[in-house]
């Protein structure tokens, strides 16, 4: 399995050659917990999330790679907010990939499911809020943010 390497105003950073709509959700149960991944690809935390597939719409999408990367379903309840800094490129070593960021980040609650592993997941938990602001679970830069805007300002509900 390849590496994922994310840059940010590197000089460094390959050229970007792709552009792909993806999402990340915030799912948040009952006690006020978020599910967190642990990525296999580069051993940061996560929101789970991945690309959007032709044929299917957002939502459907955020959905679909929580399920996949999480085992837990969920309904999505709010949008955190939509990130396209083309200063940030993430780099995948498998097929030399160099995606500009764009990403749509939501709000949900789980419906069923219970947290397990997958091959883009090695560690799936829910983790109590005030943890996530600490420096306890390392991230991406990128990822830091969309969690601290998440936990300093909510979602903006939809429908």
């Amino acid at each position: 399995m390849g590496k994922r390497i994310d840059y940010y105003d590197d000089p460094q950073a390959p050229d970007a050659n792709s552009l792909v709509p993806s999402v990340n959700v915030f799912v948040v149960n009952e006690r006020d917990e978020v599910l967190m991944i642990r990525r296999t690809d580069n051993d940061n935390w996560a929101a789970p999330g991945g690309a959007v597939d032709l044929g299917e719409s957002v939502p459907q999408a955020a959905v679909r790679e929580t399920v996949e990367e999480t085992g837990v379903t969920c309904e999505i309840t709010g949008i955190v907010g939509i990130y396209s800094d083309p200063k940030h490129i993430i780099y995948y070593t498998s097929d030399g990939e160099a995606r500009q960021e764009f990403s749509m980040v939501f709000t949900a609650r789980p419906v069923s499911g219970e947290p397990r592993t997958s091959n883009e997941s090695k560690e799936v938990v829910w983790v109590p809020k005030a943890e996530l602001s600490g420096s306890g679970y390392r991230m991406d830069r990128s990822m830091r943010r969309r969690v601290d805007q998440f936990l300093a300002e909510g979602p903006t509900h939809i429908g």
